[in-house]
């Protein structure tokens, strides 16, 4: 006798889905390894951001802990994180929050 497959709500089936369209973030994490001025140097050769903006997200990790350096499309963010780890960042990516 064949086993049933089991039945799932398609409330179930929404919940589990992940929306392609919606965006995820790379975030660099806080360490106590690197200079604040190196990690304000990685982001402009990395993501060309200005000096300011830079240094913005540079205290921003320093004081808070981390900083979202980038939003966008999964694939996207998870090179940004491999890029950050390659400089010897802590970054992860996350789902933006809605």
């Amino acid at each position: 006798m064949p086993l049933a497959a089991p039945e799932l709500d398609d409330l179930t089936i929404a919940q589990d889905a992940v929306d392609p369209a919606r965006p995820w973030q790379t975030v660099v994490w806080d360490d106590p390894v690197n200079l604040m001025s190196y990690v304000t140097y990685v982001f402009r050769e990395y993501f060309g951001f200005p000096r300011e903006r830079a240094e913005q997200l540079m205290l921003a990790v320093h004081h808070e802990g981390h900083a979202v350096v980038a939003e966008g499309a999964r694939e996207q963010m998870e090179l940004h994180a491999r890029a950050m780890h390659e400089y010897g960042l802590w970054a992860t990516v996350r789902e933006a929050p809605r």
